[in-house]
């Protein structure tokens, strides 16, 4: 029998987890006897994630948030086609188990993935990784040769193909993200327009096409709980596509904090000594992967401002009262830290 009482959350409520285990033992093969355990690891506005537990054995489970959600949003099917595909060439992708989308079993549809076990780092650095100064190297190359692993992939032989349309990749990227901004604005920022006018006007030419995560960042990696220098996992696919590999280096670097960088509304570890700078990221990464990286600002400028987009979309529905979290209504502040970080990247003066 489910334990329900494990659940965290009144949104669990509506969530038959008897119906659910049922489900999970007719579809998972040797699932242990005992109780069925559920941990709520989020909830909001992105798609809700579950620890299970049965006995020694763990799952994570993905869904979208309760109510009405966009068309196309929170697309699980694809996000679980996109494992299945990824996990054989690429296993720090959790392997998926079951994929559901009858809704006598949940409301919403739903997969159940393998859970990593190891390590996330967010803002603070396990004890026995033994301070900045000696992780922090390690574990800026561990994320400079995943990134460089991931985009390695033959994505065709590897069967993606048909999970992306790398023609447009940026372009449409570009005017996607400048549309999620223009619906969320609360104030006039005057550096803005310009910003946006030259990300829409010098667009790179894409040199490559690779898988990308569109996620990737230190606090969506799963480290070993020992080991510093060595990647178990990495999470969070809902974004991932095909296209220019550049763009997930440019957000990756973008989410890099610095010492001496201003409020960017996010936790940041990679400001302590020990850590690469983003420009030393940058040239570790282009020795590794021997790609061209000349083009780089624009990607990190890039990389910037859809994080400043996201934060304003928090500010945005703070401002009009769907989230009721005084801290969002600070993050203007960083917004505008961010667009003024992207400026500065596009004029060179920051990389």
């Amino acid at each position: 029998m489910s334990d329900a009482k494990q659940a965290i959350g009144k949104s669990q409520d509506s969530i038959n987890w008897e119906v659910v285990e049922q489900h999970l033992r007719k579809s998972i093969p040797n699932l242990p006897d005992g109780k069925l355990n559920v941990r709520q690891f989020s909830e909001g506005y992105s798609n809700l994630t579950y620890l299970l537990n049965i006995a020694d054995w763990e799952g994570v489970l993905r869904r979208p948030p309760f109510g009405e959600v966009p068309p196309k949003a929170h697309d699980m099917q694809r996000e679980y086609r996109m494992l299945e595909k990824v996990n054989p060439v690429f296993p720090l992708a959790p392997k998926p188990y079951v994929y559901c989308e009858d809704p006598a079993i949940m409301d919403k549809h739903f997969y159940v993935m393998e859970k990593k076990q190891g390590v996330v780092i967010d803002d603070v650095l396990p004890e026995n990784y033994g301070g900045s100064e000696q992780a922090g190297p390690k574990i800026s190359e561990t994320v400079i040769q995943t990134l460089a692993q991931l985009q390695a992939i033959d994505y065709q032989e590897a069967g993606l193909a048909g999970m992306g349309k790398p023609e447009g990749f940026l372009e449409r990227q570009v005017k996607g993200w400048i549309k999620r901004y223009d619906h969320s604005k609360t104030e006039a920022i005057t550096e803005l327009d310009g910003l946006e006018k030259w990300l829409a006007e010098n667009l790179p030419v894409t040199r490559e096409t690779t898988i990308v995560h569109n996620d990737f960042k230190l606090n969506n990696m799963v480290l070993d709980a020992h080991d510093p220098g060595k990647a178990v996992g990495i999470l969070d696919w809902e974004l991932s596509t095909i296209g220019d590999p550049m763009s997930d280096l440019g957000s990756t670097v973008a989410y890099w904090g610095q010492l001496d960088d201003p409020d960017m509304g996010i936790n940041i570890v990679t400001n302590q000594k020990g850590f690469y700078s983003r420009r030393e990221f940058v040239e570790a990464y282009a020795k590794t992967s021997g790609r061209d990286v000349s083009n780089i600002n624009y990607y990190v400028t890039f990389g910037f401002y859809k994080l400043a987009v996201i934060l304003q979309q928090i500010h945005y529905r703070w401002k009009i009262g769907e989230i009721d979290d005084d801290r969002f209504g600070v993050l203007n502040i960083a917004v505008r830290n961010l667009i003024e970080m992207a400026n500065e990247t596009r004029s060179n003066r920051l990389l």
